[in-house]
């Protein structure tokens, strides 16, 4: 399984993240011309090679309308406001993603990373999410940082994301509503769930901006499994350290090994096969793994109907709203599952009949492929028999 895995030994900034993943891109100027072409308003994209340690990476400059954040602002957000920027709400910053030349998966994922910072700040401030107006998180080099990340992730593609626990910091840091301790209340209240920790180095780590990006990616926070490196990456902070200021992305393949999945159920009985069956195919439109039903009894000894879907962790909010949106339920369950599966490849056959495309799985001491369906109903035609006889015919050949 192509796995990526995130060493945040020193925190996770924004900045950090992207620099690690462009180090992982065969051609990174490529990368760095492709963020460029997004046409972020007022947005450029600088990538540098930094050492620090003795070890060299990828430091990211996100400009805005031509001038650089400060060091602290940039590398280590805090909640002090930045007059210069103008304030953004949640809807803005929806309207920035929505004008994007991306695809509408990305779009998805940029904002559901916003709208995790908006719902600790929601939390922490007491304010509604509609009413929060962004900081340090919302202005245009945060929206840089989540949208890079975003768009190096999609291109990547990684079948699982696992970061190790978060470095956080220590000490307090200054904002606009005095000294605070560290971690910062939102980016606290974003790891909610995540093993974090402390230690002796004084600052602050890990931003809400990184905070949120690995909260909605990973789909766990664990030390390093048994992985095969194909490429590593090291996202460079700006400040200095006794130990290495950086981010490291380790992608490799994992075999025999577990997969974490969500699954989604709700109970129905007061819909159509029609419509469920609409409800299914949109959802696997949207990228559900799987969904599928199955007959049950409810109350009353009503005929009912349980819907399932499987989905990838960071996908779930918006499964469950899709799932509200098309079916007629009031309530949806959610449960972790361990998945065990079978590394996949995907690759090309010769035949009697020409080239095939073909599915390989192995592990678990188990090997075997699959001719895809599409080509053995394309050549069933072409040769007026049955599929049965064409896979016949290709598997004996």
């Amino acid at each position: 399984m192509k796995t990526l895995y995130f060493d945040c030994s020193m925190g996770a900034a924004g900045d950090m993240l992207t620099g690690a993943l462009i180090d992982l891109l065969e051609d990174p100027d490529t990368g760095i011309k492709k963020l460029n072409s997004l046409g972020l308003p007022g947005i450029r994209y600088e990538r540098e090679t930094t050492e620090k340690c003795g070890i060299r990476g990828t430091h990211i400059h996100v400009l805005v309308n031509g001038a650089e954040e400060g060091d602290e602002h940039h590398e280590h957000h805090t909640c002090e406001e930045h007059h210069h920027h103008p304030h953004s709400s949640l809807h803005h910053i929806a309207h920035i993603a929505e004008a994007l030349p991306l695809e509408e998966a990305v779009k998805q994922d940029i904002l559901a990373v916003f709208t995790l910072v908006a719902e600790a700040e929601s939390r922490v401030h007491g304010v509604p999410v509609p009413e929060i107006h962004f900081h340090e998180v919302g202005t245009m080099d945060a929206v840089a940082d989540i949208t890079a990340v975003c768009v190096l992730l999609h291109e990547l593609a990684p079948d699982e994301i696992i970061a190790s626990p978060v470095h956080v910091g220590a000490g307090s840091i200054h904002c606009a509503h005095g000294i605070l301790p560290v971690p910062a209340p939102a980016t606290a209240e974003i790891l909610k769930n995540v093993p974090m920790y402390g230690g002796k180095i004084k600052g602050e780590l890990c931003t809400p901006t990184g905070a949120a990006l690995l909260k909605y990616f990973a789909t766990r926070f664990r030390d390093m499994p048994v992985v095969t490196a194909e490429k590593i990456g090291y996202g460079m902070g700006t400040k200095d350290f006794e130990q290495a200021n950086c981010l490291r992305a380790i992608l490799g393949h994992t075999a025999d090994d577990q997969d974490i999945i969500t699954e989604l159920s709700c109970n129905i009985d007061d819909m159509t096969g029609e419509d469920i069956g609409y409800a299914m195919e949109k959802l696997l439109e949207e990228g559900a793994r799987d969904v599928f039903t199955m007959p049950i009894g409810m109350k009353k000894n009503r005929p009912g109907t349980m819907l399932s879907v499987l989905c990838a962790k960071k996908d779930t909010r918006r499964m469950v709203e899709l799932i509200f949106r098309h079916t007629t339920t009031i309530g949806v369950r959610e449960a972790e599952k361990k998945r065990y599966i079978l590394s996949r490849t995907a690759g090309t056959r010769s035949t009697l009949y020409g080239s095939v495309n073909i599915k390989q799985c192995c592990g678990y001491g188990v090997s075997r492929e699959k001719i895809e369906h599409d080509d053995l109903a394309r050549i069933a035609d072409d040769q007026g028999k049955s599929i049965l006889q064409i896979r016949k015919e290709l598997e004996n050949n």
